[in-house]
């Protein structure tokens, strides 16, 4: 009888350990045919063997942004959607985020990404086009880590990284609608657009809204301002009050630091137009309408990807035609149904290719 228990318990935990091995608990328990000796006669029984649950790890994203989660622009934008796609996962749980704000240096803003990297954390995000040189070195060192950033498309794929995203905003696209919309309801036919670093989507942006802008109204003036700066407030502000001066009734920019711009436009009645992220909490008075950017999608597959076994070289745009760009109104402004319908029929030329963003209808 001791042997033959001793047989029937070392078969329980073999197969306890065989079921724990498929890495899940079954539904419905499983019975196991068992064959013991009781005093030299087999004896078939059943068994249902209760296998160890094991606890699934959350998806662990890591983000470093130059400036705040609250910022109405760039940052905030890709927060947000970490945000969305974690509640849509099931929260912390299955998925954490960890996040570094106001990484305006880029030393400070390597070491934070490298860290998160030494953390054993699945994707690292190094939202900032500034941040790109930093993980272009950083990357090969983690070979088991997913790494992103943005705004580009490359993915250092030549220099034979293969675990890097990359993603990009087609600003310009909403720069375009944008500039129309501007230009339709500007009274003087002078605009003002203040742009940060001439680079990436700030550039895209402000290209796709001046030409949408002298499409609509052949006859505007469309000044551009360029800081060197996307965090300088007070640089921003004063482009924006040169604008004013100019006669500009209506003004638009880029990058975390238009909030200066904003006040200027605000206390000289002006209108603002806004990109990255809604900024009509801002100035509820001012701004008429804002280009969102939606990175959920773009999040969504990078982690689909990384549980796939794909740890990077896939770049990613944000568009019109795929949800990732989207026109969010001020309902608090009233804009005038035409001026709504010439915006609706700009991203319908840019979806349907008659309308290039950055030269204007195709010929």
């Amino acid at each position: 009888m001791k042997k033959g228990s001793m047989l029937v318990s070392l078969l329980v935990i073999v197969f306890t350990l065989l079921l724990s091995a498929c890495g899940s608990t079954p539904e419905q328990p499983v019975e196991i045919e068992v064959t013991r000796i009781v005093a030299g006669t087999p004896e078939v029984i059943m068994i249902t063997p209760t296998p160890e649950v094991v606890e699934a790890k959350p998806f662990r994203v890591a983000i470093v942004m130059p400036s705040s989660i609250t910022d109405a622009a760039f940052s905030q934008s890709m927060y947000e959607g970490l945000l969305a796609v974690q509640e849509e996962m099931g929260g912390p749980e299955k998925m954490e985020i960890a996040y570094s704000e106001g990484m305006f240096n880029v030393p400070d803003a390597a070491s934070a990404v490298r860290d998160y990297a030494s953390q054993g954390f699945d994707l690292v995000i190094a939202h900032g086009s500034q941040y790109g040189s930093s993980l272009q070195q950083i990357a090969p060192e983690f070979p088991e880590t997913s790494f992103a950033w943005g705004t580009s498309l490359d993915t250092f794929q030549a220099d034979g990284i293969t675990n890097v995203f990359a993603y990009q905003a087609e600003a310009q696209e909403g720069g375009y609608a944008l500039g129309v919309l501007a230009a339709f309801m500007s009274k003087s036919g002078i605009m003002g657009v203040c742009g940060p670093v001439e680079a990436g989507d700030a550039k895209l942006y402000v290209d796709g809204f001046v030409t949408g802008a002298t499409v609509q109204n052949p006859n505007a003036t469309v000044q551009k301002t360029y800081t060197g700066s996307f965090s300088d407030v007070a640089l921003m502000a004063s482009a924006a009050e040169t604008h004013i001066q100019a006669g500009a009734d209506m003004l638009t920019g880029s990058s975390q630091s238009v909030v200066g711009a904003i006040g200027i436009a605000k206390d000289n009645g002006a209108y603002w137009f806004g990109t990255q992220w809604d900024q009509t909490a801002l100035a509820p008075e001012t701004v008429v309408a804002s280009q969102v950017y939606d990175w959920t999608g773009v999040i969504k597959d990078m982690i689909a990807s990384r549980q796939a076994g794909v740890l990077g070289n896939k770049s990613y745009t944000l568009t019109f035609k795929n949800g990732g760009l989207v026109i969010q109104y001020n309902p608090g402004i009233d804009v005038p149904a035409d001026a709504k319908a010439a915006v609706d029929a700009a991203i319908a030329g840019i979806m349907d290719g008659t309308i290039d963003p950055l030269k204007g209808p195709v010929q």
